[in-house]
């Protein structure tokens, strides 16, 4: 059995390769998953990514949702989630029924949904959209409905900002990692880096991003930093970024906009979990019936329609 990183990586690549498996690692995972992965980046495009493999088995270093999404985009490839534990708070914060109660008193309702929603609260909704796409689909949707924008009311109330006139119902929900950051903790940040630029996901709160140089997704936030001259950078996102950025261009320092910036969900994925998945002796087969499928992908198809 392997007892150090080097041979549990090792021992991964050579069972991926035996068993047919490609890996996935969302950009939260930690540096020694992200270089056993055949593709690393934001939960959607990862998924996207699956659809053009020839691998018909397929792992996912993520949370559940990011599975399923894998699972609703390539039906005919078997999913696997590392860890199954790995859940997402903000995904799981409100379920289908009482979408579908909003909608019996708001008939005309267009219900906007985060990726970072289950499969099944994704059957009730009409578009999805990610952190990079939804200021553009935003723009493509009707004037004249409602966009009640679910779950995370501090990315609803930027994009809410970006479009004043457009009626956007928010619900108290979120992510509570980005939320838990203060106005208090991000003065004190930029106090302490005043030369550095603040790159900020908009889960934080408004009072936050209304601080940052840059709002954007994970990606955007880590091309805003490969692209820009300068040579400190606050990142107020997971702090795993912190660390990949800080790899890739070791001559520019990246702070950690604050220590608490951990999602303990990306955390519980190991490279045993890893290994066991790709051996088959480990991980959770993503199964999902062909109706909910059908019904969950009528948001996401939309999303790629007018993105």
């Amino acid at each position: 059995m392997p007892s150090t990183v080097r041979e549990y990586q090792d021992a991964i690549l050579k069972a991926k390769k035996e068993k047919g498996f490609a890996i996935l690692a969302h950009t939260y995972q930690s540096p020694e998953i992200v270089e056993v992965a055949d593709f690393t980046g934001d939960s959607f495009a990862l998924s996207k990514k699956a659809m053009g493999i020839t691998e018909k088995n397929v792992l996912m270093c993520g949370v559940r949702f990011m599975a399923e999404t894998v699972k609703l985009l390539s039906p005919e490839k078997r999913v696997l989630l590392a860890a199954p534990d790995a859940g997402c708070p903000m995904a799981e914060q409100f379920v289908r029924e009482e979408i579908e109660d909003y909608r019996a008193d708001h008939p005309d309702v267009l219900v906007v949904c985060y990726v970072n929603t289950t499969t099944d609260l994704k059957r009730a909704c009409d578009v999805c959209v990610t952190s990079a796409s939804a200021l553009d689909i935003m723009r493509k949707l009707p004037t004249d409905r409602e966009i009640l924008f679910i779950p995370d009311c501090n990315l609803g109330a930027y994009v809410q900002a970006a479009y004043p006139d457009r009626k956007i119902t928010l619900w108290r929900g979120g992510c509570p990692v980005h939320a838990a950051i203060s106005k208090e903790e991000t003065v004190a940040a930029k106090a302490k880096h005043p030369t550095a630029k603040l790159l900020v996901h908009p889960e934080c709160k408004p009072d936050v991003t209304a601080l940052a140089d840059y709002i954007g997704s994970t990606s955007g936030i880590m091309k805003y930093a490969a692209e820009s001259d300068a040579k400190e950078f606050i990142i107020g996102t997971e702090i795993s970024v912190v660390w990949h950025l800080s790899y890739r261009f070791p001559d520019t320092k990246f702070y950690p906009l604050s220590k608490n910036l951990v999602c303990r969900n990306m955390r519980l994925t190991s490279l045993p979990d890893v290994l066991a998945a790709v051996k088959g002796e480990g991980g959770e087969e993503i199964v999902l019936d062909e109706a909910t499928m059908k019904e969950a992908r009528v948001c996401i198809d939309k999303m790629i329609e007018l993105g």
